[in-house]
């Protein structure tokens, strides 16, 4: 099994990168691909079983949009074909058609899915997510200087008790396609979800799947699922 870590020397914002450590926890016989802005990525000759980017600057982030443009055909067909991809953070708007800078100039992102972001750099937006993807609920944080809008009411990735959606009037986070997750909330969400790990290793084919630290895991979860049903401040 082999997975492709995109850019993590500067995709590593708000501790995302221990997605990547506690999966190798999880899958401790799996292959970790570490790509650099210098590095032809993998999936271009290869077929990963899953790609992962996390959050980054957003100087960091023109710079990945002007190094992936050349293979987003690439990157569509092996998100058609199932290939298990988790992007979290600003890491989606690369995906994205166009982030809307603040002087309103746009700049083109690779386009493959029908969504864009407004991108306000003294307007930063944090809040607390509880939310359901699939039959259990989902935690996370989210800080950012972007809400994203277009239609995701038939493809979101989580239903949102508490907290925001894709923008501040939205109650439905991220994209959902296949076996592509496309999120912005940011941090170790792997470690604090679960039961949505366990669902990421079975897309890989685990049997039976099980995390790492399950026991601990757990607890975690279901404390922060209480505080944020009680937390009085969600969003600032």
């Amino acid at each position: 099994m082999q997975i492709e870590v995109l850019y993590p020397e500067q995709c590593n914002l708000f501790g995302d990168l221990g997605n990547i450590r506690y999966l190798k926890k999880c899958l401790p016989d799996a292959q970790f691909i570490s790509t650099s802005l210098n590095d032809v990525p993998a999936f271009v000759s290869g077929s990963p079983d899953m790609i992962y980017m996390g959050a980054c600057s957003e100087r960091s982030q023109e710079k990945i949009i002007k190094c992936l443009k050349p293979y987003g055909d690439r990157l569509k067909a092996l998100i058609d074909s199932g290939t298990v991809v988790l992007f979290t953070g600003n890491a989606p708007e690369v995906l994205y058609k166009y982030i809307e800078k603040d002087n309103k100039e746009h700049l083109e992102c690779l386009g493959l899915f029908d969504f864009y972001a407004e991108q306000r750099l003294f307007e930063r937006y944090n809040t607390l997510v509880l939310g359901r993807f699939g039959e259990h609920e989902l935690v996370g944080f989210k800080t950012q200087f972007t809400q994203v809008f277009g239609d995701n009411s038939s493809n979101y990735f989580a239903k949102v008790e508490r907290g925001s959606g894709i923008n501040k009037d939205s109650m439905l986070e991220g994209i959902h396609v296949g076996n592509c997750f496309l999120t912005s909330l940011v941090g170790p969400l792997l470690v604090m979800n679960p039961y949505f790990t366990e669902y990421i290793m079975g897309l890989l084919g685990v049997s039976d799947p099980e995390c790492a630290f399950r026991e601990q895991s757990l607890k975690a979860y279901n404390d922060r699922i209480a505080d944020f049903r009680s937390c009085k401040l969600v969003s600032e």
